[in-house]
């Protein structure tokens, strides 16, 4: 099987840059062991986040790095044996959440950030999966009138980046969701984010267009890459695949590929976790909420509502937890009533995470016709679209939509 590019991962990611590709003309093969939108980009809270122009950083305040290594905190779990492996990344990681770098994390990721909804609303209009987006944005809710206060200053903060937002108090947010606690004292509402109830389905519903539009998606180990005399090769299911580009757009599973390569992309990833609950009675969720002091997120989904983790720092295959998904529940429950589990087993997915807090999206320097675009953070579902049209544009020579410098593989 011969084609121009064969793209490695079926994710959000490796979809939307096999859809732009395609879109520019280009003969495209997208390889991944598993159905598109299995892994990472089935589980995540479907949020398109338009309001997070500041990436999250490592917490640089005593009192927060005091909470988190006590281990016990909703946001961020660790496990203890593995702390000596990831310590020099979370030292990378705390020197990039300066003032002055992540200043400059802002400034490269806002033009991604500014067109993320857009550019996902074009193609889940032609992909015909409009219906899992919805455009009444997400919430995020506290517990405490200083909880509110702060979050509405740093809400003010950002108003030189044109976001729409409310402010809530208790009586307004009893409004948006009836069925909430007033254990909730208000929250933000984010307008501009827009909301996904099956991002998994959002996924597979772009690889479809993909196929529809003659792109050819094949079963294969994205491990088996190698350099041939006409580009690159990788076996599929029914042979092998000659290609003259490969995008290596494996997320988390990514450093398969450019570690034998010989690159030293500082790449870490965060583990999460779900869980889908009944509604008790005829309760309902009109948004995603986030109850920012308890650390927990309950989003209205296809599958039911559905609860998300925050971090775990633990080896990307070992076994899951049961932790954070217990610890999260009590908390859940107090905020909105949830009935029984609708799954018997939580499930687990892997964020891959760079300590600058941005992608690698460009060329591998080394190797010609291979190229990168992996390590999104916490936003690989917003960023899928955007990412796949600026990769795309610098592959087939386009004047990229956003500045390419700040996502290059050799800047670390």
């Amino acid at each position: 099987m011969r084609t121009d590019v064969v793209v490695l991962g079926a994710g959000i990611v490796g979809v939307s840059v096999a859809l732009h590709l395609q879109k520019r003309g280009r003969s495209v093969v997208l390889l991944d062991r598993r159905p598109p939108g299995q892994e990472t980009s089935y589980g995540n809270a479907g949020l398109i986040e338009r309001a997070s122009i500041v990436p999250y950083p490592f917490p640089r305040d005593i009192g927060s790095v005091f909470k988190y290594g006590l281990n016990r905190s909703n946001e961020v779990r660790y496990d203890i044996s593995f702390l000596p492996r990831i310590a020099p990344w979370l030292l990378q990681y705390w020197r990039h959440s300066s003032k002055p770098r992540l200043a400059e994390a802002t400034r490269a990721m806002v033009p991604l950030i500014e067109r993320c909804v857009l550019e996902h609303e074009a193609l889940a209009n032609e992909a015909g999966v409009a219906a899992l987006m919805r455009r009444n944005g997400w919430i995020m809710a506290m517990r405490s009138q200083k909880s509110l206060d702060a979050a509405a200053a740093n809400a003010r903060a950002l108003e030189s980046y044109g976001l729409a937002y409310g402010i809530l108090d208790r009586d307004a947010l009893q409004q948006q969701e009836p069925h909430l606690s007033d254990i909730l004292v208000g929250g933000i509402h984010w307008h501009d984010p827009a909301t996904v109830t099956d991002p998994g389905g959002l996924t597979s519903g772009y690889a479809d267009l993909f196929v529809r539009n003659g792109g050819r998606f094949v079963s294969g180990d994205a491990r088996s890459l190698g350099e041939d005399p006409q580009g690159w090769r990788v076996d599929g299911e029914d042979g092998p695949i000659l290609a003259r580009e490969a995008v290596v757009a494996l997320g988390p599973w990514s450093d398969a590929i450019y570690k034998p390569l010989g690159y030293a992309i500082p790449m870490a990833i965060k583990r999460g976790y779900h869980m889908h609950y009944r509604a008790s009675g005829n309760a309902s969720l009109n948004h995603p909420v986030l109850d920012t002091d308890a650390g927990v997120l309950i989003a209205p989904t296809s599958k039911g509502i559905r609860m998300t983790t925050g971090i775990e720092f633990a080896p990307r295959d070992a076994p899951p937890s049961p932790v954070q998904v217990e610890r999260c529940e009590p908390y859940a429950r107090q905020i909105f009533p949830l009935g029984e589990r609708a799954e018997p087993e939580a499930w687990m997915g892997n964020r891959p995470c760079l300590p600058d807090m941005r992608p690698v999206i460009g060329p591998a320097p080394r190797h010609p016709g291979l190229w990168f675009a992996f390590g999104h953070n916490h936003h690989g579902l917003t960023l899928g679209p955007v990412t796949g049209r600026l990769l795309a544009e610098m592959m087939t020579g386009e004047t990229p939509v956003a500045d390419t410098r700040p996502f290059r593989a050799d800047r670390f």
